[in-house]
């Protein structure tokens, strides 16, 4: 046979090994890319009529992409809002969480660089006569050899030294995919915090505000109520009641001088909350100095449709990502159990004597390549890759389990809301004909054709009518904010 023809023939068949080992190298990549489940989600959220539902899809009109400042116009309230995003302890403490994250992340990209290390060592190995060593024949040359505590080995050693992992099988890639799992993970779950905070000093403020208007409520009437006793007093020293009405009606002042102090106690336990929310100690002085008033209310509501949740809620974008970063280490733990290519090398200089180290004699370099297959390692690689499947099950099923807590918590939210706008405008009905009743009740019992049980009763139904509108109204407040961060709290 000709030599080219020879040559021919072993170059195709280089070319053919080559090629099977490329395929089967492919073949045994580590893992699969990552792909959403299906999630099997509704087309839109319960108790939506379909004009609203058609609406939702404009982002504009969602609030749930509405940023907070945007949200909640109150001056005050926004202040508050900055002041805990800056200063809260407990999110500081998820944002360092974050950048531990971030650094692991690093580490992974790092893990396709060779690892290169500087080595600076000087070595003697001495020994005695009695020692089962021989001593370094180089060393002594034209030298005595001692019998006590001879040098049987000297090395004096510069060098740089080595070492490459070949990701062969994509386990370093997974590993990467991983840890920016992980890293984006934390960011989210770092905003779901936020959204948190954002929505606790909100509500927090908004109790406050509540409290402080049910405490004029109270003191007006108490006013009232000492309006009243006046005037019983002057009937009883006309004669025209007995001591009783007096008893009585002093009775009913002193069960609403009573919720003056109950409502001042809940207002100081609510401040402190609001200043630890700041990331404050207590303290006098508050910025807070109005109730409710004409505190404005959403007047439309578009929550999007259920697909959105996905990008728009923290906690459950988290949740996704969790499952992300365990469909990556099942490639990881897959990989481990294919062989590892790594190479290393090793340059420098090797002398016995230390003034010989730099000398151009002394050089020397090491170069190993190395494939290394695990074949038994008492079942730990396997352990470890059906582990990971069954962790990468469980994650799917948490991710499974928040988008379909998220769509209820939504449902729950515009039924809440629905219905507390149903309430608030009974609520309404109520307190007017309750401050009638109390107008009609005091003209009537002035001019005696009425008695003062009878303005009793009309005072102590409007004060509990008073306290219960400002209550509505705060839980319709509350229940915005929580349809708000229920919606992802415009954290994107």
């Amino acid at each position: 046979m000709p030599l080219k023809h020879k040559i021919k023939t072993r170059t195709y068949a280089s070319l053919s090994i080559i090629l099977v080992a490329m395929i089967t190298v492919w073949g045994c990549k580590s893992g699969e890319n990552y792909v959403q489940p299906d999630l099997n989600l509704p087309a839109t959220f319960k108790s939506l009529s379909s004009d609203q539902s058609d609406s939702s899809k404009n982002d504009t009109s969602n609030i749930g992409k509405l940023a907070w400042r945007e949200f909640f116009e109150d001056s005050t309230l926004v202040q508050l809002i900055d002041k805990g995003l800056k200063n809260n302890l407990y999110l500081q403490q998820v944002q360092k969480e974050t950048d531990i994250a971030n650094e692991g992340y690093k580490q992974s990209k790092a893990n396709f660089l060779p690892q290169l290390t500087a080595i600076l060592e000087k070595r003697d190995d001495r020994y005695s006569e009695n020692s089962s060593t021989r001593e370094n024949v180089k060393y002594y040359e034209n030298k005595e050899t001692p019998n006590q505590w001879y040098v049987a080995r000297a090395n004096n050693l510069a060098a740089v030294q080595s070492s490459w992992e070949i990701d062969l099988w994509g386990k370093l890639r997974r590993l990467k995919e991983a840890n920016q799992a992980q890293l984006r993970q934390r960011e989210a779950y770092t905003k779901a915090v936020e959204t948190d905070l954002v929505a606790e000093i909100a509500t927090s403020y908004y109790r406050l505000l509540m409290l402080m208007e049910q405490k004029q409520v109270a003191e007006y009437n108490l006013r009232l109520n000492d309006s009243t006793l006046s005037i019983v007093n002057l009937q009883y020293r006309a004669g025209e009641v007995s001591s009783l009405a007096i008893t009585q009606t002093e009775s009913q002042k002193l069960i609403s001088a009573s919720l003056v102090p109950q409502i001042e106690r809940e207002l100081e336990v609510q401040k402190n909350r609001l200043n630890e929310l700041l990331g404050e100690y207590p303290k006098d002085s508050m910025e807070v100095v109005s109730g409710l008033g004409d505190t404005r209310l959403l007047s439309e509501i578009a929550v999007g449709v259920p697909f959105e949740l996905i990008q728009n809620r923290p906690d459950v974008k988290a949740a996704e990502l969790a499952l992300i970063e365990a469909n990556a280490r099942v490639g990881v733990s897959q990989a481990m159990r294919y062989p590892s290519l790594s190479l290393s090398a090793q340059l420098g200089y090797d002398a016995i004597n230390f003034s010989n180290v730099v000398n151009p004699g002394s050089l020397f370099g090491v170069f190993v390549g190395s494939l290394t297959q695990p074949i038994f390692q008492n079942r730990k690689l396997k352990t470890r890759y059906r582990i990971s499947l069954s962790e990468r099950d469980i994650a799917e099923l948490s991710f499974r389990e928040k988008v379909l807590q998220a769509v209820a918590e939504i449902s729950n939210g515009m039924v809440t809301i629905q219905k507390l706008e149903e309430e608030y405008a009974l609520a309404e009905k109520r307190l007017i004909n309750a401050r009638k009743a109390v107008k009609e009740s005091y003209l009537l019992f002035s001019s005696g054709y009425a008695t003062y049980l009878e303005v009793i009763n009309a005072q102590s139904n409007a004060l509990d009518s008073e306290l219960y509108m400002v209550d509505v109204k705060m839980q319709m407040l509350i229940a915005n904010i929580e349809l708000y961060r229920n919606l992802g709290g415009g954290w994107k």
